[in-house]
């Protein structure tokens, strides 16, 4: 019989991220509870203009709804599905899977929680070309230039996270990925 070895990331000493999912609209009710435990967690939001006729509100929503981000032990993970309003602990499969550090910095990035510059010069790019941001926000992500809106267009791809992000940027602030050719 072969069975597959369940992967389960949690750790007894070393923190790590994990994301949960919540109910609707319950995303910063949670992490404020998670807060009053304690426990260390991060809800990317962006903020939205509204216009109305007679006035004009801010309000900050979610960059992805249902999910709070949480950096936790062992020993808090009973503590995080405790908590009022989380459903669950997002898995792949049946594997219980961290969410590397530098991709809730890319989050943070998003959002405008952290910022990298540092000047750079670009060139000419080609729809379907691997980039790497190499300034501004958003420095360090990599992704596929998926078409062009004057002279900005880029999709982020999150690979642990699974959602893509359609950003435009400045391309001067883009560098080419090299991909390697095997014979």
């Amino acid at each position: 019989m072969n069975r597959e070895v369940e992967i389960n990331h949690l750790d007894s000493t070393e923190k790590r991220w994990f994301a949960i999912y919540t109910k609707y609209k319950c995303e910063k009710f949670v992490s404020a509870l998670l807060d009053k435990k304690k426990i260390v967690s991060y809800v990317p939001l962006q903020t939205v203009v509204k216009r109305y006729q007679r006035k004009v509100k801010k309000y900050e929503l979610p960059l992805i709804n249902n999910y709070v981000f949480v950096h936790i032990t062992l020993k808090e993970y009973i503590a995080v599905l405790e908590t009022e309003y989380v459903y669950k602990f997002i898995r792949q499969g049946k594997n219980l899977i961290s969410i590397p550090a530098w991709e809730i910095d890319v989050l943070k990035q998003i959002v405008g929680d952290i910022a990298y510059i540092a000047p750079v010069s670009g060139s000419g790019f080609l729809i379907g070309e691997e980039v790497e941001v190499v300034s501004g926000q958003l420095s360090g992500l990599s992704g596929k230039i998926v078409g062009k809106k004057g002279k900005r267009s880029f999709v982020i791809e999150l690979k642990n996270i699974g959602f893509q992000f359609h950003v435009q940027i400045d391309m001067a602030l883009l560098k080419p990925i090299k991909v390697k050719i095997s014979a």
